[in-house]
């Protein structure tokens, strides 16, 4: 029986995340649209708005929505008032808010089933479930080290290679403990490498995953060619030092690589601290934004 369920596309970033959602995307029951910007913006500001049982608090969040700076509502080629008004005649809750947009573009292309990509979710799976209790989370993972290399080629990326590499172990981490957390029925991950050498295989296991009949055009999507970068000599040493276990748990063979200088693993180690306190840093502040709700935030659309 095909599902409704909500979908996230996540993962490091240069993973194939935009492979898949093209895929998805081909499915004729499912739309996924690019990168819309609204979830988590809108679930981390959410004091905001206060109770949204009040009538004009939903219209402020519904202007937001299909028109706050930041936001990329109007790659969904939606009547915007039209989303708006439908939002403020909605259930009482964020999540049903941004699920009204959703579902809206999943109607203009004429299919029952949404969902959405960012790479960044998968820092956020507690926020995506606390909104879309039932949603399914396809992690889609990459080479480690092609990821970094791929993400030095691109013209946004300007964290530098120790960032990236710690991007990379951190969606690592944040997956293997999704997995031991979360019924086999809610997340699921894809390899990058199966989707390019044998996308029909990796596609079908996925759409039994999600619960659709598989359909042959999603594999008819083909990679964009990857950025033109590589790794230097220090650059791989570190990465392999890191990811190691990470690699071959994923079937990723690291090479002979010398162990990296001091300096790169301490610069690398002063950086993921960093990158841990303010994790710890934001979760004190969720914790308050929780605390401090006046309703639910999950969506409650039939």
């Amino acid at each position: 029986m095909a599902s409704d369920r909500p979908i996230f596309i996540l993962g490091c970033p240069r993973s194939g995340g935009t492979l898949l959602r093209r895929m998805l995307r081909a499915h004729p029951r499912i739309a996924i649209p690019p990168e819309t910007r609204l979830l988590l913006d809108a679930y981390e500001h959410r004091g905001a708005y206060g109770d949204l049982r009040r009538r004009a608090n939903r219209q402020a969040l519904a202007e937001w929505i299909v028109a706050g700076a930041g936001t990329r509502f109007d790659g969904l080629g939606l009547d915007a008032r039209a989303v708006a008004e439908e939002i403020v005649a909605g259930p009482p809750t964020l999540g049903s808010a941004l699920e009204i947009a959703w579902r809206a573009y999943a109607r203009r292309l004429g299919k029952p089933r949404w969902g959405d990509k960012r790479p960044g979710y998968v820092q956020h799976i507690d926020a995506l479930l606390r909104l879309f209790p039932d949603a399914q989370l396809v992690h889609v993972i990459r080479d480690g080290r092609a990821c970094v290399a791929d993400l030095k080629g691109t013209s946004w990326w300007r964290m530098g290679v120790y960032h990236a590499i710690a991007t990379w172990t951190q969606a690592i981490d944040a997956g293997t403990s999704a997995a031991e957390r979360l019924p086999s029925s809610a997340y699921t991950e894809v390899q990058y490498e199966r989707l390019v050498t044998d996308p029909e295989s990796e596609l079908r296991r996925l759409c039994t995953f999600l619960t659709e009949d598989y359909a042959p055009e999603m594999a008819s999507q083909r990679p964009e060619p990857p950025a033109e970068a590589g790794l230097e000599r220090w650059e791989r040493e570190l990465c392999e030092a890191v990811m190691n276990e990470r690699l071959r748990a994923y079937g990723y063979e690291p090479t002979e690589a010398a162990r990296p200088a001091t300096r790169h693993l301490a610069r690398y180690a002063t950086i993921t601290a960093h990158r841990r306190l303010a994790a710890r840093k934001r979760a004190v502040l969720d914790a308050h934004l929780r605390a401090a709700e006046p309703q639910p935030v999950a969506s409650c659309l039939s």
